[in-house]
């Protein structure tokens, strides 16, 4: 479908952030010429002048970022349109222009005695700005000078060039062959594999799973390599910044303790002979002698085609969402009748679905919406990513306005939890009610177990190249292996393929990062259980976390929602959730 087709009510207004391209080329004209930070480099221990300095730093970051946001989402609606990449490509270049002129802060105020950056915390005057004046305090420790500093942004795209390669491998070189789909032959790319591994399909699964693994086993050593240096590559780094690891600095950068990471793999190692029963279980309802890994994920549940239109998939969320209140849902309104959102499939359109918000207007999503179950989820957790920007900008400044991403994905799940929970409680049908329960399971090992997996690998890999154990092919094979059969037990048929699914994780080269997904849904777990449980004063209490953007630290943030992962207690509330919503599964299925 070409994009001229889409009703004007099925695309976002863009309008709201420049009013046309026009306008946009005049900004960024204005931008790049009065860009003139550095002069104030070696002054700011005036407080008249650090004060100047950071109202016009928000300022142009202000416009810097509806200067970006504007031309990634025009780029998005046709990859296709050279005019919107080189939008992308010229505010690009000035954001890294921008960075450069911002080199000497950091440095600058971590060599003032803590007399004077205290005294700033306290001053009415810096309230926009006392979190971060607190995090260049506990920073300091890692600061080096303003040379090393920016030798080290120098070295920025020598740094991404591994994640860079393996990215060209992945997406461009990776020899995928041919594969017979739907009656005729087809190339098998990334998104076919996915579709195939969820079909009902057993031969078909097989043949695109062995297919799919061959090639990166081909190149297993190539990729090795590339890894191997993105390792090094942390290992360098958390050295020049002084820290003990590689997860000490990763969790730093966040502002959370490592505690949290360790409660969540020790939690789920915990419960893991309850993910052992899910995967005998599956084996079992598939009725197979032999359970293998392009069977983990075969439907379990026949005779389900839900199908929503958009606009009844939009109602079903609001109406999902009704625990967290009537100013929620007229929000949830308000983005439908405001055009906050791009819909439809068209010709060049950039795949997937995102939110995205930039100060001054409100946020934006774009979907590529197909009338299926899944996509009515979809735009509950695009929306909550929506709703929490909307009320981290309406309740804090600027610079407390983007929150981090440790706690991005909060809000997404808490609006999928709520609304998978509605639709289970309006279920009249037993094998809706069964899909549902599926699929509850399913978002529970992907996005919790799964990821707590790749988060140990990830760990024990940078602690092996720390103590200077090197990293082959084999030994990470080996590693994986073991991680794998700890975590899925005696249901699965282990192959040399498992062993090399690391190789395929495009998120290993930002490291540290898969563990979020894991904390993220173990909070939205509690927080939906608490709303669903407590009502008004637990909804309260979520709105503070939703209006805090970057206040004070993401966990202590969510402590205002009633969740603290600095201890063991969420995680295994979220532990038990998946044991009971098994239990609950398995009696509908009568397995049990």
């Amino acid at each position: 479908m070409k994009r001229e087709q889409v009703k004007e009510r099925y695309k976002w207004k863009i309008e709201d952030i420049f009013s046309s391209d026009e306008e946009w080329e005049k900004c960024f004209e204005n931008a790049e010429n009065s860009l003139d930070l550095a002069k104030y480099a070696g002054k700011l221990s005036s407080k008249t002048t650090l004060l100047k300095f950071l109202k016009e730093n928000d300022e142009y970051g202000k416009t810097l970022e509806r200067l970006a946001v504007y031309a990634h989402m025009r780029n998005d609606e046709d990859r296709g349109v050279s005019k919107y990449n080189s939008y992308k490509s010229k505010v690009g270049a000035l954001w890294s222009k921008y960075a450069t002129e911002l080199s000497f802060y950091e440095p600058e105020m971590a060599k003032f005695d803590d007399d004077y950056l205290n005294s700033l915390i306290f001053d009415k005057d810096f309230s926009d700005y006392d979190y971060d004046i607190k995090r260049i305090i506990k920073g300091k420790p890692h600061v080096i000078s303003e040379a090393e500093e920016r030798l080290m942004g120098m070295a920025g795209e020598i740094f991404d060039s591994f994640y860079e390669s393996f990215g060209m491998i992945d997406n461009l070189d990776l020899p995928l062959p041919d594969i017979e789909w739907e009656g005729k032959m087809t190339k098998l790319t990334h998104g076919l594999y996915g579709i195939i591994l969820h079909s009902d399909n057993r031969e078909k699964r097989k043949e695109a799973y062995e297919k799919y693994y061959a090639a990166y086993t081909g190149l297993i050593n190539t990729i090795t390599s590339i890894y191997h240096g993105n390792v090094r590559k942390d290992v360098y780094c958390s050295k020049v910044y002084k820290f003990s690891s590689c997860l000490e600095q990763a969790l730093f950068a966040e502002d959370v303790d490592i505690s949290v990471y360790n409660n969540l793999i020790k939690a789920v190692d915990n419960s893991l002979p309850t993910m052992h029963r899910y995967v005998e279980d599956r084996k079992k309802i598939l009725g197979l002698e032999k359970h293998y890994f392009y069977d983990i994920y075969a439907p379990l549940v026949d005779g389900v085609n839900v199908k929503y239109t958009y606009d009844e998939a939009y109602e079903l969320v609001i109406n999902g969402l009704a625990p967290l209140g009537k100013e929620y849902q007229a929000l949830l309104k308000r983005g439908y009748d405001e055009r906050w959102i791009d819909v439809e499939e068209t010709d060049g359109k950039s795949g997937g679905a995102y939110s995205i918000g930039c100060p001054g207007t409100h946020p934006f999503v774009l979907l590529n919406y197909q009338p299926t179950l899944h996509e009515a989820f979809t735009i509950a957790h695009e929306m909550g990513h929506s709703l929490h920007t909307y009320f981290s900008q309406k309740n804090q400044p600027f610079a407390k306005s983007q929150y981090k991403i440790f706690v991005a994905e909060v809000a997404s799940t808490v609006n999928e939890v709520l609304l998978l929970k509605h639709m289970l409680k309006e279920a009249k049908d037993a094998n809706l009610k069964k899909y549902l329960l599926n699929y509850y399971l399913e978002t529970i090992r992907a996005t919790l177990h799964r990821q707590t997996m790749f988060a140990e690998f990830e760990s024990r890999a940078h602690e092996m190249e720390e103590k200077g154990d090197p990293l082959t092919t084999e030994n990470l094979c080996e590693l994986y292996d073991g991680i794998g059969k700890k975590y899925y037990g005696n249901g699965i048929e282990y192959d040399y393929n498992i062993s090399c699914e690391w190789a395929r994780i495009p998120h290993f080269y930002r490291a540290f990062y898969v563990y979020k997904y894991a904390t993220g849904i173990t909070a939205a777990i509690n927080i939906a259980k608490r709303i669903l449980t407590e009502g008004e004063s637990a909804v309260k209490d979520y709105f503070e976390f939703l209006s805090g953007g970057c206040s004070t630290d993401p966990v202590s943030l969510l402590k205002l929602a009633g969740v603290d992962l600095s201890k063991p207690q969420p995680f295994e509330v979220a532990m038990r959730e998946f044991d009971e919503t098994l239990t609950e599964f398995e009696k509908l299925m009568n397995i049990r």
